[in-house]
C-alpha cells in the first residue's frame, strides 16, 4: 500500500550541531531532542540551543521527556525553543497537557488494546508515537514490533518508531501507512553520532515510495 500523503520524517537522539544541520540538509521533517540523563543519546539544555541554533526554518523541534518532573519540564521550556513535546514515559493526560505545547504520545505497543487506550486516554495528542515494548527502556531499544498490532483505523495519526533503518523503512510504511517515521539507532555510526550517509539513505528509501 503507498501512502496516501509524503511520509514525515524525524530524525532523533541528535546530540551535536553537525548531525542537526545534516539532517535538515538531508530533507527530514524533524530533528527529535533527548531529555533524558538515562538516555546515551541525552542533551544538556546547553547542547539543545546549539543544534537549535544552526537550523534552517521549517524543521520541527521535538523535546523527548520520560516522566520529567513538572519543575524539569517548565525550565528546559523556558530556555529551549521546542515546537513539540514527545511524552515518552508514563505521563498522565494532565501532565501532558500541563505543559502548554503539542505533544505526541508515545506507546510501547505490545498489543492492539495499548494503541487504542491511548488513542482514548490522551485525545490531545497530536499523535501517538507508536514502539517496541522492552520491560526497562522507555525507547531507543533498536528492535521493531509487530505491525499488524496497528489498528486500521485510528483517530489519530501514527508516528512509527522501533528499529527502522533504510533496509526496512519502505516495507514499514507499505504496511502500516504512516504518518510520520522516527528513526534514531538506524542511522547512527554509535550512540549519539549520527551517519550523514545512513540518513540519506533513509531518507530517499522513505521517499522510494
Amino acid at each position: 500500500m503507498s501512502p496516501a500523503i509524503r511520509t514525515r520524517v524525524k530524525i532523533c537522539g541528535i546530540t551535536r550541531p553537525e548531525d542537526g544541520l545534516a539532517v535538515a540538509e538531508a530533507g527530514a521533517d524533524a530533528i527529535g531532542l533527548v531529555f533524558y540523563a538515562k538516555s546515551p543519546r541525552a542533551v544538556t539544555i546547553a547542547q539543545a540551543q546549539a543544534i537549535i541554533s544552526v537550523l534552517p526554518p521549517f524543521v520541527t523541534r521535538v523535546g523527548l521527556f520520560v516522566d520529567a518532573p513538572q519543575a524539569e519540564l517548565d525550565a528546559i521550556l523556558d530556555q529551549v525553543e521546542l515546537d513539540v513535546i514527545q511524552f515518552h514515559g508514563n505521563e498522565s493526560l494532565a501532565q501532558c497537557e500541563a505543559a502548554g505545547k503539542e505533544y505526541m504520545k508515545a506507546v510501547r505497543v505490545q498489543e492492539t488494546a495499548d494503541i487504542v487506550t491511548a488513542a482514548e486516554r490522551y485525545p490531545t495528542a497530536s499523535a501517538l508515537l507508536l514502539d517496541a515494548y522492552h520491560p526497562t527502556k522507555p525507547g531507543g531499544t533498536g528492535e521493531t514490533f509487530d505491525w499488524d498490532k496497528i489498528p486500521a483505523h485510528l483517530s489519530k495519526p501514527i508516528v512509527l518508531a522501533g528499529g527502522l533503518s533504510s533496509d526496512n523503512v519502505a516495507q514499514a510504511i507499505s504496511a502500516v501507512n504512516p504518518y510520520a517515521v522516527d528513526v534514531s539507532g538506524g542511522v547512527e555510526e554509535s550512540k549519539g553520532i549520527k551517519s550523514v550517509e545512513k540518513i540519506i539513505d533513509f531518507i530517499a528509501a522513505v521517499n522510494s515510495l
